[in-house]
């Protein structure tokens, strides 16, 4: 198979596999991969992973792309409250939570950083829907609780101020009925006590 036709069959794909290929064409000869590299056609993601190299990068993508590499994951934590303006700051790397252990990857596009939560903590993602395609991405309620989940420093106005979180966005948005449900599933007390001083802080802030 050419690199043409290859473009052709995964038009639609954003992200693909040597899988993926393989199932196109069963005799598909690895070392293609590398030449399309080299000529600049293709960009290896992380080891088995390729995008088109004039694929256009955006914020969607990159959670597409997330979601692919490390599965089962989804956004969240500082990501996803970026992604709800809930904190003011552009975020280093694409933040996702996973079942699986903690991992890093360092690509040309991004950093994709994955902590890991236990399997019942993985819940409360929401499906967004880009390019006919879903995004698995944290609602608000639960971004919020990965990441004290996942900070255990973060515990006094201190720290709560330090963050510069946006309010308007936390009235307005924020379902605190949602969270003391997701909260209850934790069943940790020292988590309970921080998200209650938070609540509070936020709420006379």
């Amino acid at each position: 198979m050419n690199y043409i036709k290859l473009k052709n069959f995964l038009k639609d794909y954003t992200i693909f596999s040597l899988n993926d290929i393989k199932m196109i064409d069963s005799s598909f000869y690895r070392r293609r991969l590398n030449e399309w590299q080299d000529k600049g056609y293709i960009k290896k993601i992380i080891r088995g992973y390729y995008i088109f190299s004039d694929l256009e990068i955006n914020e969607y993508v990159l959670f597409e792309i997330a979601n692919k590499i490390y599965n089962p994951s989804y956004i969240s934590s500082e990501m996803a409250l970026s992604y709800y303006h809930f904190i003011p700051e552009s975020v280093y790397g694409i933040t996702s939570v996973s079942t699986r252990r903690t991992y890093s990857f360092k690509t040309p596009i991004a950093e994709f950083i994955y902590k890991t939560v236990k399997p019942q903590l993985f819940f409360g993602y929401n499906l967004i829907k880009y390019n006919n395609k879903y995004i698995k991405i944290a609602s608000l309620e639960k971004a919020i609780l990965d990441y004290f989940y996942l900070h255990s420093d973060i515990k006094g106005e201190n720290d709560f101020a330090s963050l510069r979180l946006n309010k308007e966005i936390f009235l307005k948005e924020f379902n605190e009925e949602k969270l003391n449900k997701f909260l209850e599933r934790f069943a940790q007390k020292s988590l309970t006590k921080r998200i209650e001083s938070f609540g509070e802080f936020m709420k006379n802030a």
